[in-house]
């Protein structure tokens, strides 16, 4: 039986991988599975354990406690009114959010920094309610 705990370590898995464009294959290769086990944990179905939960950060570059944030009560981001400057993280697990963050940092310097003037300027520009937003990132 899956717990939200479970739900939410699997979404926090999914969206790393999708961020860094690893398959399920690749990812469950680096660690020595199978991809229908990434797809259980993603999910929700299978409870990741602690020692497979080590091997995953290691292989996703990211802290342990990365699949944690914003589960607590006490994790500023989950407290109180939610701040309309910062973004869902959900916005992160979008394929549009990915591929426009890949073709992004696969341009060179002076075509990103034009391209991020560009999108500055546009922003300039529109409604005020989506002015100033920022990113909250892992």
């Amino acid at each position: 039986m899956t717990s939200n705990i479970d739900l939410h370590v699997g979404k926090r898995l999914r969206r790393r991988r999708r961020l860094l464009g690893l398959t399920q294959q690749s990812l469950a290769e680096e660690v020595g599975i199978r991809f229908q086990q990434i797809q259980k944990y993603e999910c929700g179905a299978n409870r990741v354990s602690a020692a497979r939960l080590f091997e995953l950060s290691e292989a996703l570059s990211v802290p342990i406690q990365y699949f944690y944030e914003g589960l607590s009560e006490n994790d500023p981001l989950m407290r109180g009114t939610p701040n309309p400057e910062i973004i869902a993280a959900d916005v992160l697990s979008k394929k549009e959010t990915m591929d426009l963050v890949r073709a992004y940092y696969s341009m060179g310097e002076g075509p990103r920094k034009h391209l991020l003037d560009l999108a500055k300027s546009l922003e300039a520009n529109s409604k005020p309610a989506t002015a100033g937003l920022r990113l909250v990132t892992p």
